[in-house]
């Protein structure tokens, strides 16, 4: 396709357009939730992961089926503080929409403070971090760690509900560790408390991402609240979101890690469905968008991570793989993923 930018994003000619796919839907058939007032349509949302939840990959997957899109976590001490290098974590285009920012911070008042500069950008919600496992954040109190402090996430969420005027969401895990799954209390805190729907990923923080998401207990949040339950932790193929709907009857799906590399999964596809050809123009668009928004050089860079699990089981040898990623000119690194796939 040809390749162009539009209004600050960018567009390959001929390609679906997110936010026609959305108006398509709305005009034809039920939302399948909402979030608050706001209707959402499909069952499968990329999940916020810092480091690989930037704006060309969140509109890659917007356009295979995402249903609505959360930026990656926005310290709140970085919003208060100008973080020089804060704004590429800020811009989304209208092709993202339901767009919400998620803000990770242990200060209620630092949290709404960010939340009133950021409604400036007129999202359509905000998302309160409650689940990040990172020992940086979680070692000053804040993500993970405030589930140990159920006051502070109550006051958290009352303070934004009363003081914002768009919907208020959530993502929690399980509890701290085994001893302290207080998943459930913490739930119904951020329901009393004006939540709009809360995404529960079914590991403890201690767990990290190791041992089994717990589907049982996404299953006991769902029966437990009645706001919407979005539902995280291994959903990695189109049977798995059957499964892992049947199980826990949740009102969606979060996919996290299941999406790097294979955002066919958010139209409940697998790699095997398409041809190397088809999988070489979804990088290739991945890697123009990631140009187009960074540069050439920081663009290729950022691309780099996600070429690792595109092509995860298709490198023909070690020393290939290594060749490809200190590729540093992107025409020629384009023409190498070509070799291989094609």
């Amino acid at each position: 396709g040809q390749y162009v930018i539009l209004g600050g994003s960018w567009n390959f000619l001929g390609m679906p357009n997110a936010a026609m796919i959305h108006e398509e839907k709305s005009l034809s058939s039920q939302p399948d939730f909402h979030i608050g007032s706001i209707p959402i349509f499909g069952r499968l949302i990329l999940a916020p992961m810092d480091g690989y939840t930037d704006h060309p990959f969140r509109l890659i997957c917007r356009r295979w089926g995402s249903a609505c899109t959360y930026s990656e976590f926005i310290n709140a001490m970085d919003i208060e503080g100008k973080h020089p290098h804060i704004g590429n974590r800020l811009f989304f285009s209208e092709e993202e929409r339901p767009f919400g920012y998620q803000l990770l911070d242990n200060s209620p008042d630092r949290i709404a403070l960010a939340a009133r500069q950021l409604q400036q950008r007129n999202p359509d919600f905000f998302d309160v971090n409650l689940g990040c496992c990172g020992r940086s954040v979680c070692s000053r109190g804040a993500g993970a760690s405030i589930l140990n402090d159920p006051g502070k996430v109550t006051r958290i969420m009352e303070t934004l509900v009363q003081t914002m005027n768009i919907p208020i969401t959530a993502k929690i895990r399980l509890g701290w560790d085994d001893t302290r799954k207080n998943y459930v209390e913490i739930a119904k805190r951020l329901e009393d408390s004006g939540a709009s729907a809360i995404a529960v990923h079914g590991r403890t923080r201690v767990q990290a991402y190791s041992g089994n998401a717990d589907w049982d207990a996404i299953a006991r949040l769902k029966e437990t609240v009645t706001i919407p339950i979005i539902g995280n932790g291994d959903v990695k193929t189109p049977p798995d979101i059957d499964r892992f709907m049947s199980h826990t009857g949740c009102d969606a799906i979060m996919i996290g890690r299941g999406a790097v590399g294979n955002p066919w999964i958010f139209s409940e596809k697998s790699r095997s469905d398409f041809s190397p050809g088809q999988i070489y123009e979804t990088m290739e668009e991945h890697l123009l968008a990631s140009i187009a928004y960074y540069g050439e050089e920081h663009g290729l860079v950022v691309f780099r991570k996600q070429t690792v699990e595109y092509l995860k089981t298709m490198w023909p040898s070690i020393n290939i793989r290594k060749d490809v990623l200190t590729t540093s000119e992107w025409k020629l690194f384009l023409k190498k993923i070509r070799a291989i796939l094609i």
